[in-house]
């Protein structure tokens, strides 16, 4: 019993400790906010795409020709390295020569075992790890030093000019105040001084065509329910933005048809089956003022993301490629989803962004293969400039755009699968440029098709829409796999 009695009083005098600290705490000094750490001041490169490098061909030649003309100019054998018995500079048997491709016997050790190899046929020099790869030798276009590949991205490689006696880095370091000198001292990888050039590894074909588009398990024709109510279940779940479920129940508790949550999300995978290469492939009326965005979706826990471009003049969207990364490539793709769409690409095209570095990577990616148009990026909430001046309400208008996809798409909670978002994300595409009355259009579809004008509910518009869209298939089979 006395035992016991101690250990409580032990406790209560730890307990006793722990709350004066707690209150030590809790009645100091809060920390003073330093506002120079703010992370708006904090200064930044933005991105630079230099001009194209020099490219040259890695000449190749025949060891066996090189040792033809050898015998044949001084009349001796060029006789192979002669290596000392107990040499620890070893070359691999494997090993040849990239440039003639001589055998490991004619071939030096060139730094002591530290990867660097000389031949004797060629003369050349190269590195083990690269001597497949190099194909091609990137020279800098200031200097005409060859360009050392710095890092690996997911569809580029970086490569740089390391030479500090190029004059593209003297006119970059000459051109620092005095107090970005200081800070170059302390942290040089803050700013971009020497050349970079951007090697892209996506075989990607620019201005395909409209892609094949893959069958569902199941077909509209086998549905048991009537089109009137199908006509309900997408007028309600995508114009209104209920979920699945929502929609199940306002279905029964309004008009007494039982339906599951799952056979509307069944339903919906089906009409975007239909509706998607109508979408895609109508002939639209675009201008050549188009804004471009991204914005989330969640799929399978996970955090995707849609490219959005919409038509800042015309109010239609005119990509939304749905890709679980936020890179170049997948910016590419989506950009190429808008030029497929021009019969031929204005003069003045101009994409208005964001200041993602990713659309200005996709524009050097498409004017290396001789397509080109403008991108002007919208930097922050405050204008810069009078191009940001301008540009502004363009960019505005695309993240309204988002926030009515959000609004709509914040009911589902997300999706089970990527199949389920592409297929949301297409009917509410199809909704918003064919059915959707705009304000900033006086109330008119950002896409007027005759046929769905005079209808007498929106039901009925869309059991219209996946009519038209199903003559469409019929006359193009060649979209369908």
């Amino acid at each position: 019993m006395y035992n016991i009695i101690t250990n409580l009083l032990v406790l209560l005098q730890v307990q006793q400790k722990i709350i004066s600290i707690l209150f030590l705490l809790a009645t100091s000094k809060p920390l003073k906010y330093d506002s120079s750490q703010s992370c708006d001041k904090v200064p930044y490169h933005r991105i630079v795409i230099d001009q194209m490098p020099v490219i040259k061909e890695v000449k190749k030649f025949d060891y066996t020709q090189l040792l033809s003309e050898y015998l044949k100019n001084t009349g001796k054998v060029l006789k192979p390295v002669k290596r000392h018995e107990n040499s620890k500079n070893s070359v691999p048997e494997n090993l040849r020569c990239p440039c003639c491709n001589a055998p490991a016997e004619y071939i030096y050790d060139n730094t002591g075992g530290r990867g660097s190899f000389q031949c004797k046929v060629c003369k050349s020099r190269f590195n083990h790890k690269s001597r497949f790869s190099k194909q091609v030798q990137f020279k800098c276009p200031h200097c005409g030093h060859a360009l050392s590949r710095m890092k690996e991205r997911s569809c580029f490689y970086i490569w740089k000019c390391t030479s500090l006696d190029c004059s593209f880095y003297k006119d970059n370091l000459n051109s620092l105040s005095k107090k970005e000198r200081e800070i170059f001292k302390l942290k040089p990888e803050n700013f971009k001084l020497h050349y970079i050039f951007r090697e892209f590894t996506t075989d990607f074909v620019p201005l395909s065509s409209s892609p094949n588009y893959e069958i569902p398990s199941s077909s509209l024709s086998r549905i048991y329910s009537s089109s009137h109510t199908l006509g309900l279940i997408l007028t309600y779940s995508i114009n209104y933005g209920l979920s699945a479920r929502k929609t199940a129940s306002i279905l029964y508790d309004v008009h007494g048809l039982k339906i599951s949550h799952q056979t509307v999300i069944n339903y919906r995978n089906m009409v975007s089956f239909v509706i998607k290469p109508f979408l895609d492939n109508y002939p639209y009326e675009i201008s050549s003022d188009i804004a471009a965005d991204e914005t989330y979706i969640r799929v399978n826990g996970k955090w995707n993301y849609i490219f959005f471009y919409i038509d800042t003049i015309r109010k239609t969207i005119l990509s939304y490629y749905t890709s679980p990364h936020r890179d170049t490539e997948s910016c590419i793709i989506a950009t190429d989803y808008v030029l497929s769409k021009f019969k031929e690409i204005p003069e003045d095209l101009s994409f208005t962004t964001d200041g993602n570095p990713i659309y200005l990577l996709a524009q050097y990616w498409f004017s290396t293969r001789g397509i080109n148009f403008d991108v002007n990026q919208v930097i922050g909430l405050k204008n810069q400039d009078e191009l940001s001046k301008k540009l502004r309400p363009f960019k505005q208008a695309v993240e309204r755009h988002n926030r009515s996809f959000k609004t709509n798409y914040r009911s589902s909670h997300g999706f089970g699968s990527r199949g389920g978002s592409v297929a949301y994300v297409t009917l509410f595409c199809a909704f918003f440029n064919f059915l959707r009355p705009h304000m900033a259009l006086d109330y008119e579809v950002p896409v007027k098709i005759p046929e769905l004008q005079n209808l007498p509910n929106m039901p009925a518009k869309w059991l219209k829409l996946i009519e038209m869209s199903q003559n469409y298939i019929r006359k193009h089979q060649d979209l369908i796999q």
